[in-house]
């Protein structure tokens, strides 16, 4: 397929350049710092992603370009446009496939599961990033000028991801300790393997027949903070997990000093209620079933006890 360019080392760029890598093909991965995973396969380079210039030059004669980065959490509404841009442009000017990592804050706080024709009613400022983001692109696919698709999936587990349920919980759960979380902890919630991340970002770039809208990832089925808080000490061989559901108001008071829980308030809705992801059609269209909870859990676990 030619060179592939990778935007982003977190948890899904790294899974998916590693994807790529062992597959055999080339793979060049950008970050600011230059870093990422280590692979004969993987060429690293420390660039700005936000420069239109340098993507540009970056994604001459690649084939696919892979969008799995994310500007400062805090710092969405300032950062992702520049960005979009940028890789509008680079997919634009060199003609490589344009594979972005979206997620679901697009549909809003919505009744039942989440499916892919559901329409885009954003009810908070990221949700309408992501969207003004995903309808750039669509329009110019439809204009013929790029060639474009969205995979979306619900919060992560897996090797190097980071959710309030990883951070929050599951980091404190190994150590034995007490965990709060903003959250109601009994509400079914959908969580999604980095791993099926990027198997289904590669099966929708090798399928032109699929581009032009969005999929959502292969899911297992939805499990509350407790279910999966609880079954996580059992694979860990940690105490039974201590939850507490953060209040509402104390997450506000938080956020008056701390950014990363003042980007959290609006994002509230999808923590204290049901949130589930229906992932049905990208199954059937691409035969890949989810990975099983246990197997996500055992790897972000042996991720975090790397981190402590």
């Amino acid at each position: 397929m030619g060179v592939q360019l990778v935007i982003g080392a977190g948890a899904i760029g790294s899974a998916t350049a590693r994807l790529l890598a062992d597959r055999g093909e080339p793979v060049r991965l950008v970050t600011r710092s230059g870093g990422g995973p280590e692979h004969a396969a993987i060429e690293r380079v420390a660039a700005d992603a936000s420069d239109a210039d340098a993507l540009s030059r970056l994604a001459e004669g690649v084939a696919v370009i892979y969008s799995c980065a994310g500007p400062a959490y805090p710092r969405w509404a300032a950062d992702w446009p520049p960005l979009a841009a940028a890789l509008l442009r680079a997919a634009e000017t060199s003609g490589a496939l344009l594979i972005t990592t979206g997620n679901l804050y697009g549909y809003g706080a919505v009744n039942g599961p989440m499916t892919e024709d559901l329409p885009l009613r954003p009810n908070t400022e990221k949700g309408r990033v992501r969207v003004q983001i995903w309808n750039e692109a669509l329009e110019a696919h439809r204009a013929g000028r790029i060639r474009t698709a969205e995979v979306r999936g619900s919060d992560y587990l897996g090797a190097g991801a980071v959710t309030p349920l990883t951070v929050l919980v599951l980091s404190k759960v190994l150590a034995g300790e007490r965990a709060s979380i903003p959250a109601d902890l009994d509400a079914a919630h959908s969580w999604t393997y980095t791993g099926d991340v990027a198997r289904t970002q590669l099966a929708v770039a090798a399928d032109a027949g699929v581009w032009g809208r969005a999929w959502h990832v292969p899911t297992a089925p939805p499990k509350s903070v407790r279910e999966v808080a609880s079954r996580a000490a059992e694979l860990a061989g940690a105490p039974a997990p201590r939850l507490a559901a953060m209040p509402y108001p104390m997450l506000w008071l938080g956020g008056l000093f701390n950014p990363m829980a003042r980007a959290a308030r609006e994002t509230q809705y999808q923590f204290r209620k049901r949130f589930v992801l229906d992932s049905t059609a990208a199954t059937e269209a691409f035969g890949i079933n989810p990975t099983p909870l246990d197997d996500a859990l055992k790897e972000t676990i042996a991720h975090l006890r790397v981190l402590s």
